[in-house]
């Protein structure tokens, strides 16, 4: 990708997922996959866990912040193909926007704008935008979707490249 059509990055940071379904026995080896467009990225595995802890940053380079973002949760499986646990797509629209308005001289950990969760969006609650030392970031926790039960919590960061095209 070249540097003249990048926007910029975008950080997430995959926090951890609750209360996921079964695939093994009694449990799974959860993990997550982020799409978008050609780029995919991966946490590591958390072994035998449905409430799993990644705490894990994943960033993406973004070149038209319009292209979904879909996410995947897999169980490891060692002789076999990785068991789907489910799945969700979110916007990252909202959260370009906020960040295009360059905000400055607020307080710190201002709500610049609030995303309700819609039949559009795999959001399970109220997500905020928040500007916090300068920086943006928006916290959502997903419901997945092709799945008996699960949620991932996430937050994203928007990251300003120098020298890139910017928002």
């Amino acid at each position: 990708m070249s540097m003249e059509n990048l926007l910029g990055l975008l950080k997430i940071h995959v926090q951890r997922g609750v209360n996921l379904a079964i695939r093994d026995v009694v449990s799974s080896d959860p993990y997550v996959v982020i799409k978008m467009g050609k780029q995919k990225l991966k946490t590591r595995v958390v072994k035998k866990n449905l409430n799993p802890e990644w705490n894990e940053d994943l960033t993406l380079s973004i070149s038209d912040p319009r292209t979904p973002i879909s996410l995947h949760v897999y169980d490891k499986d060692m002789f076999s193909m990785d068991d789907k646990m489910g799945d969700a797509e979110f916007d990252i629209g909202p959260f370009v926007e906020a960040v295009k308005m360059r905000l400055e001289g607020l307080p710190n950990e201002t709500i610049v704008t609030k995303v309700q969760p819609c039949r559009k969006n795999c959001l399970a609650e109220e997500s905020h935008i928040v500007l916090k030392d300068g920086k943006y970031f928006q916290n959502m926790v997903l419901r997945l979707r092709n799945v008996e039960s699960g949620e991932v919590e996430l937050q994203l960061n928007w990251i300003d490249i120098p020298g890139s095209k910017g928002l």
